[in-house]
């Protein structure tokens, strides 16, 4: 709930000043040398690479410089609020870089606030991860961190905040990074970062102030560097405050790049075009997304590729909290289309831009966002390998991702523990990891996200996959669903496996993965103030 008080408080300020004036925002992990540079341009409305808004800068090279700082985001003409950004936008610099290529990202922390940065999706060194109290300090106000790793995998990942990430990625602080393969040939490739937000800060806090927990986000009370210490305001902190089936309707914003509605620019395309549209869920709801008027496949999902993927067409794609789904289609079709959001909200309506054929009339509207389609299923889709279990398992976990009432409110657990008192999953170097997971809890889902790895989905409520084998990240379980899956112990260190709904996390979801003989260097500095989740 940070950032609608700060809105508040920007508001108070304002009147103020009104008042004064009128008396007078799997793969490996080799390191290899490549040569340090950096090239800036800022967005135009629309780029053949990268992301559609003009605040947005999208950098190449292999040295950059992120600054989280305060800004204010204008979501809609009506719409402005106080956020936090990393380089003054929402969402932030995007990092385009190639595959191989060393990186070395230093972080300038500008905040009131400690920050950090994960990769997310990236498998980079566990000492890189950016996780404040496990593999790192939080970076203190004024301070700058150096991250350096090499971009191994090609695909769309994204980066954030993973210190109080609850409040911290709701506040902004989030952007994408691109790893781009050797043979990606496309003509147009976009960027869509989907998020949601509360539009009116008063209404949020009067229902804070009234005793009325249910609605609220998750993102706490804390004032951060607005004159209120993290103890004062410690009462009322999301982690206090979660329930299950937990009322999201006062998220009233959908955004794409940061924008709703009629400020979200257009995507331009030509006749003949290959394009690819890169979806990245920043938020912490589940959007059903439709690509109107045009045949698509679905070529990867959590930058990993799908083999043999095939034509949809009048489908949506379900994309979860943390998860990346790449689509492509043929510019085949001149007219005014959209890609927007079938979520069943009055707000979805804001999370929809155009896709506009070059010297077509823009005016035209053939949105219908309340049309029931089928939705797509990732584990169907694609061609099928064989399903032969050629390796045994070296280790084999279950958790149940559960739902129960703590002293202070809803608690989420596995195997009816929570962090840090869960079990951690316990591995060698080499080991092959199966890992059965089972959401028992009643209403909610659970975007189960692993740091450092990539999992193989084998099987869905006790049915092998029947698609293309499907290698992933994170992978969102709904109310009694139950998946397998299987990692190769690749990436020595201490890594988080959690929940990306993350109220969730910081209310008990989490467990990490160690391997057996790691020895970490990182050595925790008691007035960091460190906050993984």
């Amino acid at each position: 709930m940070k950032k609608f008080l700060l809105g508040l408080l920007l508001a108070i300020f304002a009147i103020i000043a009104v008042a004064c004036s009128s008396s007078k925002s799997m793969e490996g992990h080799d390191i290899s040398n490549m040569n340090n540079s950096e090239n800036t341009q800022n967005t135009k409305d629309t780029n053949d690479k990268g992301l559609i808004t003009k605040e947005t800068e999208i950098k190449t090279g292999n040295e950059f410089t992120i600054t989280a700082k305060e800004a204010t985001n204008n979501f809609n003409q009506d719409t402005s609020l106080p956020v936090w950004t990393y380089d003054g936008s929402v969402p932030g610099s995007q990092l385009r870089v190639k595959q191989g290529e060393k990186l070395k990202i230093h972080l300038k922390n500008e905040l009131p606030e400690p920050v950090t940065i994960h990769w997310h999706g990236l498998p980079v060194p566990n000492n890189q991860d950016g996780i404040p109290g496990v593999t790192m300090n939080a970076v203190q106000p004024g301070k700058t961190f150096t991250y350096e790793f090499t971009a191994t995998v090609p695909g769309t990942y994204w980066y954030h905040s993973h210190q109080d990430s609850v409040n911290q990625i709701d506040k902004g602080l989030y952007g994408t990074l691109i790893v781009e393969g050797k043979e990606e040939k496309v003509d147009k490739d976009y960027t869509l970062v989907l998020d949601e937000w509360i539009s009116n800060p008063e209404m949020a806090n009067m229902d804070m102030s009234e005793g009325n927990m249910e609605g609220m986000d998750h993102s706490g009370m804390d004032m951060g560097g607005s004159g209120s210490s993290n103890e004062d305001m410690k009462s009322m902190d999301s982690s206090d405050m979660n329930m299950e089936g937990h009322d999201m309707s006062m998220y009233d914003l959908y955004t794409i790049n940061g924008k709703s509605g009629d400020s979200i620019p257009s995507l331009t395309v030509k006749e003949g075009e290959r394009v690819k549209i890169r979806l990245v869920n920043a938020g912490y709801m589940l959007h059903r997304i439709h690509l109107h008027g045009h045949k698509f496949k679905v070529i990867s999902t959590d930058g990993q590729p799908i083999k043999n993927p095939g034509e949809l067409e009048d489908s949506l794609v379900e994309i979860a909290p943390g998860e990346r789904y790449d689509l492509e289609f043929i510019a085949d079709n001149p007219g005014t289309w959209f890609i927007e959001s079938h979520d069943e909200s009055d707000s979805a309506k804001g999370m929809k831009t155009k896709i506009v054929y070059e010297g077509t009339d823009e005016k035209k509207d053939q949105s219908n966002q309340s049309e029931q389609l089928p939705v797509l299923d990732i584990t169907k889709y694609g061609k099928s390998q064989s399903s032969a279990e050629k390796n045994p398992y070296d280790v084999e976990y279950t958790m149940d991702l559960g739902t129960s009432m703590g002293k202070e409110g809803m608690i989420y657990t596995i195997n009816d523990k929570v962090y840090p008192k869960t079990e951690s999953l316990n591995v060698k170097k080499g080991d092959l990891v199966k890992v059965t997971l089972r959401n028992t809890s009643k209403s909610d889902d659970h975007p189960m996200h692993l740091h450092g790895h990539f999992f193989q989905v084998l099987s869905k409520n006790g049915k092998r996959v029947e698609g293309s084998p499907l290698m992933k990240d994170t992978l969102n379980l709904k109310p009694g669903e139950e998946y397998t899956v299987v990692f190769k112990a690749d990436n020595p260190g201490n890594w988080m496996f959690h929940c990306h709904d993350l109220h969730h996390a910081s209310a008990g979801m989490v467990t990490e993965v160690k391997y057996g003989g790691f020895k970490s260097d990182f050595v925790p500095d008691p007035n960091a103030n460190n906050m993984p989740e």
